[in-house]
């Protein structure tokens, strides 16, 4: 999910709240969950945006749902609720944990393959491709795509490293088309 202006206001202010409270870590996990709950449950986003369902049973579904989870992403999805801005939860959660993985020198990585792959592949990918972009580590989350061919692709931030078979092929594809002009 892209990211928004407000969610990364909201995702700015909990992070200084976090940093304030020594809480960092404590609240990414339990944003992490958050974001897995509001992933895996469409109905939940539908109720809290509905408009015939009550500001107070909306807080009241978020306080039971969440209960097990700090006062401060509470109150934060609280507010949110109040302020019509549901659909600013799960960017506000992305720009938190990208805030607190970039306190840590960490950064997120999508790599795409045919096959999963195992952890050393895992920790060697993370080591090279960490320090093209001066980071400490990567935390990479492994996708399955038989399209490629062989090969990976990987996408840190913006940037994609594409070492596809599929995607050498489309490169010789438009070298060759190129000539015939």
């Amino acid at each position: 999910m892209k990211h928004t202006i407000t969610g990364n206001k909201y995702a700015i202010a909990l992070f200084q709240l976090a940093l304030e409270n020594n809480e960092v870590d404590k609240l990414e996990n339990d944003l992490r969950v958050v974001k897995e709950v509001f992933e895996s449950t469409p109905e939940l986003t539908t109720l809290l945006q509905s408009p015939n369902v009550s500001k107070e049973h909306k807080k009241a579904t978020v306080t039971e749902a969440f209960a097990s989870l700090s006062p401060f992403i509470i109150n934060t999805l609280q507010l949110l609720i109040e302020r019509h801005r549901v659909e600013h939860i799960t960017p506000m959660v992305e720009k938190f944990i990208e805030l607190s993985l970039d306190r840590k020198g960490i950064a997120e990585a999508t790599v795409e393959s045919v096959r999963p792959l195992t952890d050393v592949e895992k920790a060697t990918l993370s080591s090279v491709f960490a320090q093209k972009i001066n980071k400490s580590a990567l935390e990479i989350q492994n996708n399955i795509n038989s399209d490629l061919l062989g090969g990976l692709k990987i996408q840190i931030g913006n940037r994609i490293y594409d070492g596809s078979l599929r995607g050498k092929l489309d490169r010789l594809k438009r070298e060759l088309v190129g000539y015939q002009s």
